[in-house]
């Protein structure tokens, strides 16, 4: 209510100057600054202390010295020969060096004069050595379940072989695993898995035919060469979050990390590079906010990370007015933004399931096959989504020629998602088996609607094949999270929810057209600090001025309807009182407004500053 929002906005005075130093220091003001923007988080205090990762690969140097005063044994294990040490296995080529040079990017010490810098440089860092030898459901089971009291992030990046031909993912230990850790770990808020999404960049491969970042389970990261472009090496498809940068061509910079006996290196490379510097910004998120369950890391990562430098022709604009792409997700990393958000987040409720049948009986493939069906989300049952997180398309299908097939998913809103493209190596006649292809695209979005299954023959009329199961599957909270008190400090101070061009801001989504008994206004943000920033407004679906009921624009003479009792001047667009004139309220008006102004759930788009 009214007064709880006043409260909370006094509540949060004390972070004016932290909001201020957010906004000015913010990449929209900064344009020309191509970075993570941790330097700012730093300067708010998050150094990553009390958070413990551990990077599952081959192993980690603990005595390194630009490692060692954050080495956390009890984050680390060898899994391959069953013992304590993680300290990797040395050989002529150096074949071992991966682990070692992805806990550099996490948690290298700062100000030692050695190698670099970690994003999280007070955090605690250790290793799982799990990929010098046979890599087997046991030892990824073994490896993600490890001190999962103790650990908060595990950092992941390898997978499927990246051929552009291979479907593969986690066997049912992996699996048992993940969901236990995101039920039970850390105390039951969720261990946060961090999933670089591939580097089959090269063989046309897919991220969404890796089941480990295909699952809603990890947060999966893509990576920008540091001119903003999309690597040679990267991977396209739905379910990858986020962004941050690597290595691109030889002309441009790679990642500096610590490396093996005790060296330095600053050709890191890949989305391997990429996986750990979002798990270091996550755990600045997690020093700010201790209380983040698995699901709201999510939920922040897709509020805070933004387009800002990404060059591609895919960004599209979803059906809540944020841009998103298959090539980088939701965008860039923003590690001030997201400490900035973390500190007043209030966590997402329960997560909801809801399972629907699509296709009862197989369906011929042909050259292309439609599906369209509207589903009511399980209204009406403990299950009932209406605000969508991750959202899966579950098939079996046969095909002759797997590699020519093009999938797509188009939600209620009008968000495309591709769920497959062709890949041009793929010859496998073995089709999917209850592939669970998954979707972050349409986050925010209701899934009440039409949703559309586009499956599409890209090669020659000869192919031919039979759908037989399609299943889709949404998840999300039962209710549309109020975020005005989570961003309340963005509004009060500085910063601004914007919508895309075309919508509108109304509750806690962008619409393209205002509901009834509302009307396109321009709801202003006057709150400054010394002259940096001007006043600002921005578009919104706004009430209808007393006494109209409905309205074409927000003058008391725009009335479309009118309420009971009341009867419709078409000449003069106002309402009438069937026995007397109404007196319009100016009071009533203003308050109302301002209670608008102060409940209004906001966007959940990246919190922008105003310009």
């Amino acid at each position: 209510n009214l007064n709880y929002a006043l409260s909370s906005a006094l509540g949060s005075l004390k972070y004016l100057i932290l909001t201020y130093v957010f906004c000015f220091l913010h990449p929209q003001y900064n344009i020309n600054h191509r970075d993570l923007n941790a330097k700012s988080a730093w300067q708010m205090g998050y150094t990553g202390k009390g958070v413990v990762v551990t990077i599952l690969d081959d192993g980690i140097e603990k005595n390194h010295p630009d490692l060692m005063q954050n080495y956390d044994p009890d984050a680390s294990y060898d899994v391959n020969d069953g013992d304590p040490d993680p300290q990797p296995r040395y050989t002529q080529l150096n074949d071992n060096r991966h682990g070692t040079r992805c806990a550099g990017e996490v948690a290298a010490v700062a100000n030692n004069g050695i190698c670099g810098v970690g994003v999280a440089y007070n955090a605690k860092i250790g290793g799982v050595r799990m990929l010098d030898g046979e890599v087997t459901d046991m030892v990824e089971a073994q490896s993600l379940s490890l001190n999962p009291q103790h650990i908060d992030i595990y950092s992941a990046s390898w997978g499927p072989e990246d051929d552009g031909k291979t479907v593969d993912g986690p066997a049912k230990l992996a699996k048992e695993a993940f969901l236990r850790g995101v039920t039970e770990g850390r105390g039951g808020l969720g261990s946060i898995f961090v999933w670089a999404s591939g580097n089959g960049g090269r063989e046309k491969d897919s991220c969404n035919c890796d089941g480990y970042t295909n699952s809603i389970y990890t947060l999966s990261i893509s990576s920008s060469t540091q001119n903003g472009n999309v690597p040679w090496y990267s991977e396209a498809c739905s379910s990858t979050l986020a962004t941050t940068y690597s290595s691109g061509n030889l002309n441009e910079k790679q990642i500096v990390t610590t490396d093996l006996k005790s060296k330095c290196t600053d050709s890191h490379t890949g989305t391997s590079a990429s996986a750990p510097l979002a798990a270091g910004i996550i755990a600045l998120a997690l020093e700010a906010n201790k209380n983040l369950t698995w699901r709201d890391m999510q939920h922040l990562v897709v509020r805070t990370s933004h387009p800002t430098h990404l060059l591609t022709n895919d960004w599209r604009t979803n059906g809540v007015g944020r841009k998103v792409s298959h090539s980088y997700g939701y965008g860039l990393l923003d590690a001030t933004a997201i400490v900035a958000l973390a500190e007043t987040w209030t966590s997402v409720s329960a997560q909801r399931k809801c399972v629907i049948t699509m296709v009862s009986e197989p369906r011929n493939i042909g050259s292309h096959l439609s599906i369209n069906v509207s589903v009511d989300a399980c209204i009406g049952t403990d299950s009932h989504v209406t605000s969508l997180e991750h959202v899966q398309a579950r098939l079996t299908l046969s095909y002759n020629r797997r590699g020519n097939l093009a999938i797509h998913l188009i939600s209620p809103s009008g968000t495309r998602s591709t769920l497959l493209h062709p890949r041009p190596h793929d010859y496998s006649s073995e089709g999917f088996n209850d592939w669970a292809f998954m979707t972050t695209h349409s986050w925010d979005e209701s899934p009440t609607g039409a949703w559309m299954l586009e499956i599409e023959n890209v090669a020659g009329a000869s192919d031919y094949g039979t759908l037989t199961q399609f299943t889709l599957v949404l998840y999300g909270t039962g209710s549309v999270s109020n975020q005005c008190l989570q961003l309340l400090i963005w509004v009060l101070f500085l910063c601004v929810a914007e919508c895309d061009a075309g919508h509108y801001l109304f509750q806690q989504s962008c619409v393209k057209d205002c509901p009834a008994g509302s009307s396109v206004g321009s709801q202003p943000l006057n709150y400054t600090v010394g002259n940096f920033i001007p006043p600002a407004s921005v578009l919104a679906c706004l009430p209808c001025p007393s006494p109209c009921l409905t309205c074409s624009s927000l003058s008391p003479r725009a009335c479309l309807s009118c309420p009971t009792h009341s009867s419709l001047d078409p000449i003069s667009g106002t309402c009438m009182h069937l026995n007397q004139y109404m007196r319009e309220s100016p009071r009533s008006f203003i308050l109302f407004s301002l209670v608008s102004f102060w409940v209004l759930p906001f966007s959940p788009l990246v919190p922008f500053c105003s310009s």
